[in-house]
């Protein structure tokens, strides 16, 4: 998937990496993808946005091992909903366990199925959010995964899907090192939901480009969990027209290392993106949050929110900025970050940025991190619950803010009602 660390012997692995056969767009794309990987090298620790998280076992030659994960008699997430469900295997698209694509009124293929096509639509969206995405801060994981992913999905919405695609991912190998890329293109007015869930492969290096057209509506839940050894770099670039809408949120729970990138950017008056993630960690647990938001037309609102709870020494990671570009007036952004830490050994990092360049504008951003509230945790033990269900109640409440910002309140119910059942575990 990746090379060795030092950047001289990077540069060497990245020049004796060899493309996917495909056809004239895809292979314009990838052989653009790493000329861009060849100029900036793979992550150092020294790299500015790298700084709080280490880049070595997700850059490393080989998948570090991953044990299997048995979630026993868990219920399949999402398993309630009427959606479409799109299954991959160690990154490897299954259609035995898939249901049929066309069942949700939209146009869905697979990128191992066209890519040896020479012309396609999505010739001009494969790489392009992603390129895009670069400046002003290189992103070389996702260059990597245009460069080299020869499997993924590519949807075309024109109107109004009729049920939410859900992508599912399976870890069946203890050594999978797995990349996928997806392309999502939503015409104007449309509207889709897409959901993410499972452990994926032992290493997972994960893109979704998501071109949303004017007045469009683009809904997102992912949940990352309980897998623990598993190590993820996922991004998601999107662009935004007028009036259009998009909503991403990301639960994380477990995971010796994940990485979850987000680049947005608003180039027609009037849209709106909310980006927002919850996190639970314990021990080895490392969880990097990483949001770039780019205003570049008037009107425009965002909004972040990122609530994180460790424990037993987990390390959570926060770095989001908000780019104001100049004539982008009457912006709205709002940026909230959040750790809560359920001892003295556990650490947040945040690292929150404004950059402004138009005078019209309401921005505002914080951080904060504490211990849990034993205020309110006496106040639940006196009407007689336990300290350990006291404790999970507060983190629910505490990552409430977060998960309010799924748009639909079924999506929020399952995640709640997920997010109950792994702490319940837990204090079994």
């Amino acid at each position: 998937m990746a090379a060795p660390q030092a950047k001289t012997d990077t540069t060497m692995q990245i020049d004796a990496m060899r493309l996917p056969e495909g056809g004239a767009w895809i292979t314009a794309a990838r052989e653009e993808a790493l000329a861009r990987l060849r100029a900036t090298g793979l992550p150092q620790r020294r790299d500015e946005y790298w700084k709080f998280t280490r880049p070595d076992s997700l850059t490393l030659a080989e998948a570090p091992r991953a044990a299997l994960f048995e979630d026993g008699d868990e219920p399949e997430m999402f398993g309630d909903m009427d959606r479409l469900r799109l299954v991959f295997v160690d990154g490897v698209f299954d259609p035995e366990a898939s249901d049929d694509p066309e069942l949700a009124g939209v146009r869905i293929e697979r990128l191992a199925d066209v890519a040896g096509q020479d012309l396609h639509w999505a010739r001009d969206l494969y790489g392009t959010l992603e390129a895009g995405g670069q400046t002003p801060v290189p992103r070389p994981l996702a260059a990597l995964n245009t460069a080299l992913a020869e499997d993924g999905v590519l949807i075309h919405v024109t109107g109004k899907a009729s049920k939410p695609i859900n992508l599912v991912y399976h870890h069946r190998s203890e050594t999978s090192d797995a990349l996928l890329h997806h392309v999502v293109k939503l015409d104007a007015g449309a509207e889709l939901t897409v959901l993410e869930n499972g452990p994926a492969a032992a290493r997972f290096n994960n893109v979704m480009e998501v071109d949303v057209a004017d007045e469009a509506r683009f809904h997102h839940v992912r949940v990352q969990g309980r897998d623990h050894e598993r190590r993820a770099a996922t991004h998601v670039f999107a662009r935004l027209g007028r009036e259009s809408a998009f909503k991403s949120f990301t639960m994380t729970a477990n995971g010796v290392m994940t990485r979850n990138e987000c680049v947005i950017n608003l180039t027609g008056d009037d849209a709106s993106a909310h980006v927002a993630g919850a996190a639970m960690g314990d021990g080895d647990f490392h969880q990097d949050d990483t949001v770039f938001v780019t205003h570049d037309a008037e009107r425009c609102e965002s909004r972040q929110v990122f609530k994180k709870v460790l424990r037993n020494g987990a390390t959570g990671v926060f770095q989001g900025k908000i780019l104001v570009k100049p004539g982008a007036q009457k912006t709205d952004g709002y940026q909230i970050s959040q750790s809560l830490l359920l001892d003295g050994d556990s650490q947040f990092l945040a690292k929150p940025e404004l950059e402004i360049y138009a005078d019209d504008v309401a921005c505002s951003h914080g951080s904060t991190s504490g211990a849990i509230d034993e205020d309110a945790l006496y106040y639940l033990r006196s009407r007689g619950i336990p300290r350990p269900i006291a404790t999970d109640l507060l983190v629910l409440s505490f990552l409430a803010e977060a998960v309010e910002e799924i748009a639909e309140e079924s999506l929020r119910d399952e995640v709640t009602t997920r997010l109950s059942g792994w702490l319940e575990r837990r204090r079994g």
